[in-house]
């Protein structure tokens, strides 16, 4: 959504083998060209029926996209298209919408001149487009925008297990554009390293590239663990150095419950951000399933832009409760409640809006659910 601040490309082969008059057909070519997508819809209530609708707080960073309440709401819509070869993956992933122009908020500053007057250009749409060379059987080499490899999570919500997204998510990087290198280092384990035009936009604001990391280990069968890195000056007339750790890691403990856990750690100008999230998924039918998230976010030194009524760094406890309910193959709905709880700030001002538009509530509470087709 990972965040991809890691991408995969899956390749499916389907092998079609049968005798007849005593002699056997050649295997049948899967097409290099896919075609995939989604649509995902909305709708959500609030416990405290904030007056201006909105899931968003003092500071407006409190949700990463599910932001309305009380009106039904279109999320993203993508369209993806890869071709891949033995030596060429070629990806261009678009995506639409509200949540398209949330999560790619950085492309939007790449402006045109359109008859002297500026002009939003269609760079807003890309949330990936890249190719990746596979130079040798353990190298391959990515160049173009792709989603971070930092985080638990990513912008896809068909693959999100929980609909709403978790500050961890909000608070990190989404995309990067740059060149990437990564290599086999056994058939379990690799390394990536690249420079990237810093964080979240398609071009750099100073002469400084940015660089990432990340080492991928499967230490046994149904265990993945990821341990990410990103650096980058993102100053443009002093310093202002950008770096985080992150820790993703899942293990499939039975055929049935995945248990999750995403760790995470900042620094930026000598302030710190960081939490911890824990998830846990158990299938209860070949149709139903349900899964928990529970979050810590400590923000208290202000580094990013989650903050209190006085304009200080916070901190915020949240619990989600997510089902996933499968009507078809290419249909899913997610019904989901979530609890913030935000630590009091010392003049008393709430985090959330009330029925009457005064900021009074420390903590929210929404529910609804979301419907995604995909294809």
């Amino acid at each position: 959504m990972r965040k991809s601040f890691f991408t995969v490309l899956s390749l499916f082969t389907v092998v079609n083998v049968f005798a007849q008059d005593a002699t056997t057909k050649p295997e049948e070519k899967k097409s290099p060209f896919t075609f995939s997508g989604y649509v995902d819809t909305y709708f959500f209530g609030n416990l405290n029926a904030p007056k201006s609708k909105s899931n968003l707080g003092v500071s407006g960073y409190e949700r990463a996209f599910d932001q309305k309440v009380g009106q039904f709401q279109l999320g993203l819509a993508q369209t993806k298209m890869s071709y891949s070869t033995d030596k060429v993956d070629g990806v261009i992933d678009l995506t639409f919408g509200n949540h398209g122009d949330l999560g790619n908020y950085g492309n939007a500053l790449g402006r045109v001149l359109v008859g002297g007057k500026e002009a939003t250009g269609t760079a807003l749409a890309i949330k990936q487009a890249y190719l990746t060379w596979k130079a040798t059987d353990k190298l391959s080499i990515t160049a173009g925008q792709w989603g971070t490899h930092i985080g638990y999570e990513v912008i896809d919500a068909p693959v999100n297990y929980n609909y709403s997204l978790s500050n961890l998510f909000n608070n990190g990087p989404f995309y990067h554009t740059g060149l990437k290198a990564t290599v086999a280092t056994s058939a379990k384990s690799s390394l990536t390293f690249g420079l990237v035009n810093g964080i979240d936009s398609k071009d750099d604001n100073n002469s400084k590239l940015g660089t990432m990391a990340q080492f991928y280990v499967s230490p046994a069968e149904g265990w993945n663990l990821y341990v990410n890195w990103l650096g980058s000056d993102e100053g443009v007339d002093t310093k202002s150095y950008y770096s985080i750790f992150d820790l993703t890691t899942s293990y499939q403990i039975t055929e049935k419950f995945l248990l999750g856990v995403n760790a995470a750690y900042g620094t930026q100008d000598k302030k710190t951000w960081g939490g911890a999230a824990v998830y846990a998924q158990l299938s209860v039918s070949d149709k139903f399933g349900l899964g928990v998230r529970y979050e810590n976010f400590n923000n208290k030194d202000g580094a990013r832009a989650l903050l209190n009524a006085d304009g200080e760094g916070t901190s915020v406890n949240s619990f989600t409760l997510t089902g996933n309910v499968i009507i078809s193959d290419n249909l899913l709905f997610k019904p989901e409640f979530r609890l913030d709880s935000y630590a009091k700030a010392k003049s008393g001002e709430g985090q959330f809006e009330d029925k009457d538009g005064n900021f009074t509530k420390n903590s929210q509470s929404t529910f609804g659910g979301a419907l995604i087709f995909k294809f």
